[in-house]
């Protein structure tokens, strides 16, 4: 069999032979079964990812699913055990319920008895109080016996004044320090005042005397007819005369002891009453030199002795105060001196001050002169710079000025 030759193909000035065309033929379909195996290949490689996704998203639906489940079954966990929660919360607030109303029962009725109870310990108070006012009763009658008795005590004349004395004791030893005072002294004459009293500078004692007639002041107040009242206070008038007579005769001694003497009364109430009704009485008593003080007055006749004793002290170790002050002097006086030399020792530096701010005046004079002096340059056209370079150097004990002209 007779094969036809191929004819060769030409592109334009190119020839070319005709199983060159087979061969390209050739290549061609090489390369589409390649794409093809490739596309083939990919497409598998496609697919297979396709079945591992959709292989991992059923895996992940089947865990949702399953999470889902699980959450289901946890849900219905969780109501069952909210409804056993609710259904025991309800027991229990039945039983409290129920608890509480009985506790309120038990307690109304322990209120109830408590009240019950405290009433009656209310009473059995009341009845113990009303002993004890029965008791405080008979104690005021007993006090009353008692102010009966002092009043005994007080209508006798020794004990009356056993009382004022121990009055006028207490004040006078709360005042005035021990050894300023003394009790019951004998004088030059026999008698025994209640209290003398040292005074200052050596002079006599200032006597005290404590007993009062009590009786008839007893018997004017006691009294309510007003005739009989006035005969009474007459009799109190009298007696006040006749005891301040006696203390005048008895206490007051020229020269051993001091021209006035104090009678003693132990109450302000009484004070009051003689200075208001019985003018009369402090005005001759005032004349014998008999001055009437209360509890009150001799407290402030005492402080008033009590400074004057200090002061007699302080005027007693005046001269060791002199001494002091007279020393205090000298060392001032050293001071003084100390004090005005080193003034001197400031006033000599000042002046060395001025001295050498005077010097350095004149070297800032002298330098201002010198730094205002003008020298002719080299060049008789040049003019003289506007910023001119000026250096001092020393050179062989002499001064010398350069000066460096700018263009």
């Amino acid at each position: 069999m007779n094969t036809l030759p191929i004819p060769d193909i030409t592109f334009g000035t190119i020839n070319l032979p005709a199983h060159y065309l087979g061969l390209g033929v050739l290549a061609v379909f090489l390369a589409l079964v390649f794409v093809a195996l490739g596309s083939v290949l990919r497409l598998r490689r496609l697919r297979q990812e396709l079945h591992h996704e959709a292989t991992r998203r059923q895996e992940m639906a089947d865990a949702r699913l399953a999470e889902l489940l699980k959450a289901q079954l946890d849900m219905q966990g969780r109501l069952s055990a909210m409804a056993d929660v609710f259904g025991r919360r309800q027991a229990e607030l039945n039983s409290a319920i129920n608890q509480r109303l009985d506790g309120m029962t038990h307690r109304l009725g322990a209120t109830i008895s408590e009240q019950t109870k405290s009433t009656h310990e209310n009473l059995r108070s009341l009845q113990e109080r009303l002993a004890v006012i029965d008791a405080a009763q008979h104690n005021i009658q007993n006090l009353a016996k008692d102010v009966v008795g002092l009043q005994a005590i007080l209508s006798n004349k020794q004990t009356r004044g056993a009382f004022g004395q121990s009055r006028m004791e207490t004040i006078i030893a709360d005042g005035l320090p021990i050894g300023a005072y003394s009790f019951q002294p004998t004088l030059s004459n026999g008698s025994r005042p209640d209290c003398t009293i040292r005074m200052p500078n050596d002079t006599p004692p200032l006597v005290i005397d404590a007993k009062f007639p009590l009786e008839a002041w007893n018997a004017m107040r006691d009294e309510a007819d007003p005739e009989r009242k006035k005969i009474v206070a007459g009799q109190f008038r009298r007696d006040m005369e006749v005891h301040i007579r006696d203390i005048a005769e008895k206490y007051l001694v020229r020269g051993e002891t001091q021209e006035m003497a104090f009678l003693f009364v132990p109450s302000e109430s009484i004070f009051a009453e003689i200075h208001e009704n019985f003018e009369a009485i402090v005005q001759k008593a005032h004349r014998q030199r008999v001055v009437i003080v209360s509890p009150s007055l001799l407290m402030l006749s005492i402080q008033v002795i009590q400074a004057v004793l200090k002061d007699q002290r302080m005027r007693e170790q005046a001269h060791l105060i002199q001494g002091e002050v007279a020393r205090l002097m000298e060392d001032l006086g050293r001071l003084d001196d100390r004090a005005r030399k080193l003034q001197g020792h400031f006033m000599a530096a000042q002046k060395d001050v001025e001295q050498i701010l005077t010097s350095s005046d004149k070297l800032t004079r002298r330098g201002a002169k010198i730094e205002a002096m003008e020298f002719d340059s080299s060049n008789s056209g040049a003019k003289p710079a506007t910023e001119p370079d000026r250096s001092v150097e020393s050179r062989t004990g002499m001064l010398k000025l350069r000066v460096v002209d700018e263009d």
